[in-house]
Order: C-alpha cells, then sequence, then structure tokens
C-alpha cells in the first residue's frame, strides 16, 4: 500500500538513505540536496510503500511565481524521487496516482499542480502520463538538463478521479 505524508524528523534518515540512479541525478538531485531545499514555500513529503520510505517529493506553493507557463495560485510538483532500489515495481505510478487525493485533501486551495519532465526522460513521462498528468504540448526550455515537457493536473473540479 501507498502512503504519502509530509516529511517528519523520524524519516529524515531513511530519506537520506533513498538512492539515485546516476543517470537519473541530473534530473532530479539527490536526497541531500532534496532536505536541503525546505522553506516556506517548498513542503517536503514522503512516499511510503507498506510503511516504509521508498521516496519524496516536494510540492512548492511559489512555483508560479519562478515558472511563466504556471497559471496564478497553481503549485508544482518537484524533485519526484523512488529509491533506485525500488524502481521497476509500479511504485513510481501508484505514488503518482495516490498523489492526486493526497492533494485535494492537502491543496485543495490550490487550482492546479504542475510538473516538468525532461525529453530524455522517458519512463518518468510515461508514469506521470500513466498516472493522469495531461501535457500541455509547450516546453520548458530553461532546465538545466535540457527541454522538459510541461504537464499538469486540475486539482479543484477533479472529483471524477476519485469514483473509480
Amino acid at each position: 500500500m501507498i502512503k504519502l505524508e509530509k516529511l517528519n524528523a523520524a524519516d529524515i534518515a531513511k530519506v537520506r538513505s533513498i538512492a539515485v540512479r546516476d543517470d537519473q541525478v541530473k534530473f532530479v538531485g539527490t536526497a541531500k540536496e532534496f532536505l536541503a531545499d525546505s522553506n516556506e514555500a517548498t513542503h517536503l513529503h514522503v512516499i511510503k510503500h507498506n510503511d516504509q520510505v521508498v521516496g519524496c517529493f516536494k510540492i512548492d506553493i511559489a512555483y508560479a511565481d519562478g515558472y511563466d507557463f504556471c497559471t496564478e495560485g497553481s503549485i508544482g510538483l518537484r524533485t519526484f524521487i523512488i529509491d533506485a532500489k525500488q524502481q521497476g515495481k509500479g511504485l513510481g505510478t501508484l505514488a503518482v496516482k495516490a498523489l492526486f487525493p493526497y492533494l485535494k485533501e492537502n491543496y485543495a486551495n490550490y487550482p492546479r499542480i504542475y510538473l516538468t519532465v525532461n525529453t530524455k526522460n522517458p519512463a518518468a513521462y510515461t508514469c506521470y502520463q500513466k498516472a493522469g498528468f495531461h501535457e500541455t504540448g509547450e516546453q520548458y526550455l530553461g532546465g538545466a538538463a535540457g527541454p522538459q515537457h510541461i504537464m499538469y493536473w486540475d486539482i479543484q473540479g477533479s472529483e471524477r478521479l476519485f469514483k473509480r
């Protein structure tokens, strides 16, 4: 069972042990960098599978301030990491699907969530698409690792996803 939670002190050591594959570091960074980026606008969260930390992600409530494609008042998903040892088991897609009700519960005041995914990272793109994110059809060209697809999901008005 996948569960998403805000990062708490008890999970910090477990997050530090999350391994990122060498070929993925350029896209998501490291667990150490993830933990260093905590501030009022960047909320850190963990992904648990059967009560074990298997990943982490950030919700950036100031995302629209830094990205022109992000509609005013919307938020951003950043640094979505599944531990290298846990990849290939479908946990990424399950975690992204779990994100939708989590956002409805914890970020209901925000209309939409955006993310960018590198065009050289087709596995992540497929994961987000299979889970329910939509492609804008545009690319973000300001990323250090090259062009990125811009994707979004509507937080408000998305009840249809929860009737399954």
